[in-house]
């Protein structure tokens, strides 16, 4: 049996490691456009210099030779031909395959705004790469713009924060983690970041790029007229799935990505899928269970995804710590918000009929492990009589043989 993984994140490398735990004896190669393994959501330490490559890996010591997988490095898969079952790569190689895992991922996003396509020192933070030409032209420059205020393009700050250079956020919402965080957790980390000399532009559109006659970046043009001095421009606006390549290979798409079943199969016979290529919840731990659950099922091992439960987002910027999960904000009055702020601690709980849909902690994070557990396993929490903010384990001690809670 052989089998082809494409791509070396998250499922990927958990994928073809699942792999050889249950074949043992299976010819296993894996395909990367990249030289190295290493995690996407570190890579502002790169920038900032706090790790280097070495310490980007997340993959087991000598991952390759411990599980005997063969790597093709630097490479990109240009073709697959399903009926087949065939990989052409951008080397000019083609290899077969019995079955094969598609984890290719996701590249950064430029959205069609005038001169951001064509320009040079215009450059998404996505992988290794990006990360490498923005710590190099960041050190020859003084002025930097970051459109973008999710959590990639706030971790792109964080790692040009002490690079010397002049830093201008391009933000359409109007506050920063806008899928993340309220606007009362937001303003804590705006504040922050304004201390630090970071210049907020919220609640603007980019309205084009100006640049030299050598077409580098000279200014950043947004609706409120201003123009922003730039030489470098870090794009975080999203991502789109890696899927050109299944052109023509009738495996399904839509939209978003890859699309797979609960067994991480997609409709062809033969081919799987996981992790970001599918374009739906784009969270580490969620692309680690869904590489090993497809990895099962090519193996034979008969596996399904049962918990989707990959909405909770974890940060910590200058100090202040901050998860929020599920709903950040009551979508109508039927939603009961409850809220409590003691210095700078804060927590808000979001329920209705005796379910919690979503919370946001921030500072003393002590409470988040019984608030995810709730809202993970949906428990009942209408008959607790002590305020939400005080539950704890205790009270679910006592379960009926029916293993309904008692209280």
């Amino acid at each position: 049996m052989r089998y082809v993984v494409i791509g070396a994140s998250a499922s990927g490398i958990n994928g073809a490691k699942t792999l050889r735990e249950i074949d043992k004896n299976a010819e296993i190669i894996l395909i990367s456009k990249d030289e190295y393994v290493y995690s996407r959501c570190i890579l502002h330490h790169y920038i900032s210099g706090h790790r280097d490559v070495e310490d980007l890996n997340f993959s087991d010591k000598n991952y390759f030779e411990k599980y005997n997988i063969k790597c093709i490095k630097c490479v990109e898969v240009v073709r697959l031909y399903a009926k087949k079952h065939e990989i052409h790569l951008s080397d000019g190689r083609m290899i077969n395959y019995d079955k094969v895992l598609i984890s290719s991922g996701a590249s950064a996003f430029i959205p069609p705004i005038e001169n951001l396509r064509e320009a040079n020192n215009v450059i998404g933070l996505r992988n290794l790469d990006d990360a490498v030409r923005i710590k190099e032209i960041a050190s020859n420059v003084e002025n930097v713009v970051v459109i973008g205020a999710g959590l990639v393009g706030i971790d792109a700050i964080s790692g040009l924060m002490d690079s010397g250079v002049k830093i201008t956020l391009a933000e359409a919402n109007d506050r920063i983690l806008g899928i993340q965080l309220d606007e009362y957790a937001a303003s804590k980390y705006q504040e922050l970041f304004k201390e630090k000399g970071v210049d907020l532009k919220l609640s603007i559109k980019v309205e084009k790029l100006i640049v030299d006659e050598n077409n580098n970046p000279k200014q950043l043009l947004i609706s409120t007229g201003e123009k922003i001095p730039c030489e470098l421009v870090v794009v975080a606006t999203g991502v789109r799935a890696n899927i050109a390549f299944l052109e023509g290979s009738g495996v399904e798409v839509d939209k978003f990505g890859l699309i797979i079943d609960e067994r991480g199969e997609t409709n062809i016979k033969d081919i799987y899928g996981a992790g970001d290529v599918t374009g739906r919840n784009p969270i580490w731990p969620t692309a680690v269970k869904e590489g090993i659950i497809a990895a099962s099922n090519m193996a034979g091992i008969n596996t399904v995804m049962t918990d989707f439960f990959g909405s909770k987002n974890t940060m910590n910027f200058f100090g202040l710590p901050t998860m929020s999960v599920g709903m950040i904000n009551a979508p109508d009055e039927s939603y009961k918000e409850e809220i409590q702020i003691e210095g700078n601690n804060y927590k808000k709980i979001i329920h209705k009929d005796g379910k919690i849909y979503g919370a946001i902690i921030q500072g003393d994070l002590s409470y988040t492990g019984i608030l995810t557990q709730l809202i993970k396993e949906e428990i009942d929490i209408s008959k607790v009589k002590k305020p939400l903010f005080k539950i704890d384990y205790s009270d679910f001690f006592n379960i009926k043989e029916n293993l309904e809670y008692t209280y």
